[in-house]
């Protein structure tokens, strides 16, 4: 742990005694709108102490738990391969500890390095990706590495029909049709995942969840805002239906806290965190 950093709630146990790490990927050197993620990682923390540790929708609390919380990456400005290089080489010495990495972001690009992670520790694996946007562009602006192409790239090495997205509201046309062929693509809400709940109980699960999956009426708070998009009761009721999966890693991306003064966003996001390391976690102190 970073000394004097304020710890996300109820996450300040001894990195050799717990089961979840979180970390910070504080960047977003590949947005194509509106910048700000990078601010998010304190914000979460900071705001997290306005929330309960106890999640009576699972009737699970945090403080039963041991998760440990080593501060944000001090990640480069300007040159996203050694971000990503930096972030990947953080999630595999969590790994190697047996631990689950949680990551902050950040824009979503940063959830290619812990997916690449993960996948070489477990071969076998599936992502579960919540987003407003498919995120499957061969290239934004002849860049193969952006926020835009992130689940293409994972695609690359992970391959057909182990992508199971949600919410998905938004993209070009050719991401529709690769989706078709390519992933298990759910579109506009998250009520889908029942029917693959049996198959993905037989796999190690990788959970991403862009924010922006929240419809702007309840998360404003994020750089590409789509209207159309869930609600706060329907992702609990899809969280409580991951109880039984292994999902052995996971991060929240692309809160922008700046562009939600009211600070409900920074709010929302707090409790996506509280309840998807709740999911996560198995044995208790």
């Amino acid at each position: 742990m970073k000394n004097n950093i304020v710890t996300f709630m109820a996450c300040d146990c001894d990195y050799e005694d717990s089961e979840i790490v979180i970390f910070g990927a504080p960047f977003d050197g590949t947005v194509s709108f509106r910048p700000g993620t990078r601010f998010a990682p304190p914000v979460m923390r900071q705001e997290s102490y306005g929330i309960e540790t106890y999640s009576p929708y699972l009737d699970r609390d945090m403080e039963d738990y041991s998760y440990s919380d080593i501060g944000d990456l001090d990640l480069p400005f300007g040159n996203k391969e050694r971000v990503l290089e930096m972030i990947y080489s953080q999630t595999k010495e969590i790994l190697e500890d047996n631990k689950k990495p949680f990551m902050f972001g950040g824009e979503h690009l940063v959830t290619y390095s812990p997916v690449k992670a993960v996948f070489e520790k477990y071969p076998d694996l599936r992502v579960i990706h919540l987003d407003a946007h498919a995120d499957l562009r061969a290239d934004y602006m002849d860049e193969k590495f952006s926020h835009a192409t992130v689940l293409r790239r994972i695609w690359d090495f992970l391959g057909d029909h182990r992508i199971f997205q949600f919410g998905i509201r938004s993209g070009t046309k050719e991401e529709f049709e690769f989706a078709k062929n390519h992933t298990h693509m759910n579109r506009y809400s998250l009520r889908q995942i029942d029917q693959y709940i049996e198959e993905l109980l037989k796999y190690p699960i990788y959970l991403t969840i862009d924010l922006d999956v929240f419809d702007p009426s309840v998360f404003p708070g994020t750089g590409t805002p789509e209207p159309g998009g869930v609600n706060f009761k329907e992702f609990i009721e899809f969280s409580q239906k991951l109880k039984g999966l292994n999902i052995v890693g996971a991060d929240v991306v692309e809160l922008s806290p700046h562009y939600d003064h009211s600070g409900i966003s920074s709010a929302v996001a707090v409790k996506v965190v509280r309840e998807i390391l709740l999911v996560m976690s198995n044995g208790y102190k």
